[in-house]
């Protein structure tokens, strides 16, 4: 019984679609992090705090941590948001350097930056890691058309 079309060949267009999607996306909220750290407004803010987010049920890990920064901004705008920290995190009252677009600060900061690296360096990993598989993927699907 054939459940798709074409048969794991169309899976494996589905999947690398699928994974191209999501380095895709990845790579996009990396280009927004880097464009922010080098033409956005810099200050100096703090990590407010850290918070566990219930995620749902059926979650591997249904708890998350967030890191909550805040800064004021140039125009005297107190901002609140969170952000991937990294690997190690940040304590409570840390001072961090924050970076963001004057325009939307409340939706677009980052701490990425000399020193703080983790914003950026994740969804590079998966931007590479998934553009990777994906490629992978699509390329055994050209192999089970015959087209290589």
């Amino acid at each position: 019984m054939q459940i798709l079309p074409g048969g794991g060949a169309t899976l494996l267009l589905l999947l690398g679609l699928l994974f191209g999607g999501f380095a895709v996306r990845s790579a996009l909220r990396l280009r927004r992090v880097l464009r922010l750290v080098r033409h956005g407004e810099h200050t100096e803010g703090r990590c407010a705090g850290r918070r566990t987010v219930d995620r749902g049920p059926g979650m591997d890990r249904r708890y998350a941590t967030e890191y909550v920064f805040a800064f004021r901004t140039h125009d005297g705008r107190d901002i609140e948001f969170t952000d991937a920290p990294g690997p190690f995190g940040f304590e409570p009252g840390a001072p961090v350097r924050v970076s963001y677009d004057p325009a939307a600060p409340e939706k677009h900061a980052t701490v990425a930056g000399p020193g703080t690296w983790g914003p950026a360096l994740a969804p590079a990993a998966f931007a590479a890691g998934l553009g990777v598989f994906a490629l992978g993927l699509l390329y055994g699907f050209v192999a089970l058309r015959g087209w290589v």
